[in-house]
């Protein structure tokens, strides 16, 4: 019911408020400070931060289940002249193979009930390198979402990944969350 919802969503004249078309600065922050290599993100949209990290020289997925958000950013992609893969599929049973430097989330895990949460950990468990990182974006709990608070991070990913760093996000509680694969 969930992926129906949000295809049907994308079929809507004009932007999604979650699909703004400007990639983070905290992702430009990390672009910036790291080597090119192999980048995952998960709840992709229309591509806009995979066609980003293509353009910095990023090995770059993207997944996301809405079929049509997926078909636009294979066009984003297009138009930008970038190469970029783009795959539907439901985030909670990772269809791709790793190792990936950088998983990236941008308010995905957040919209996802608890028990979707585990098996997407258990994924990105098993694509991230060691050592590689995992930048995600969470509302904390409360309004349409499951929501996630610091400890539910830590929680969740505690069997493969140490948060090495929080930052209070910005409008609505929210926060960043880096974590590096052990």
């Amino acid at each position: 019911m969930r992926r129906l919802l949000f295809s049907a969503w994308y079929w809507l004249p004009g932007k999604r408020r979650w699909d703004t078309g400007v990639s983070p600065p905290e992702l430009e922050r990390f672009v910036a400070s790291h080597p090119p290599g192999r980048a995952l993100d998960l709840g992709c949209g229309t591509g806009t931060n995979v066609v980003y990290l293509a353009r910095h020289g990023w090995n770059a997925v993207g997944v996301d289940f809405a079929d049509r958000a997926v078909a636009k950013a294979r066009r984003r992609a297009k138009d930008a002249g970038v190469t970029c893969t783009f795959l539907a599929g439901d985030v909670t049973r990772l269809g791709v193979s790793g190792p990936f430097d950088l998983a990236f989330d941008l308010g995905c895990l957040h919209s996802i009930p608890p028990a979707g949460q585990a098996e997407y950990a258990a994924g990105l468990a098993r694509v991230v390198r060691p050592g590689g990182t995992y930048l995600l974006y969470a509302f904390a709990p409360g309004g349409p979402t499951f929501g996630l608070t610091a400890e539910d991070v830590r929680a969740r990913f505690a069997d493969a990944f140490d948060v090495v760093g929080v930052e209070e996000g910005k409008g609505r509680p929210s926060a960043w969350y880096t974590l590096v694969r052990r």
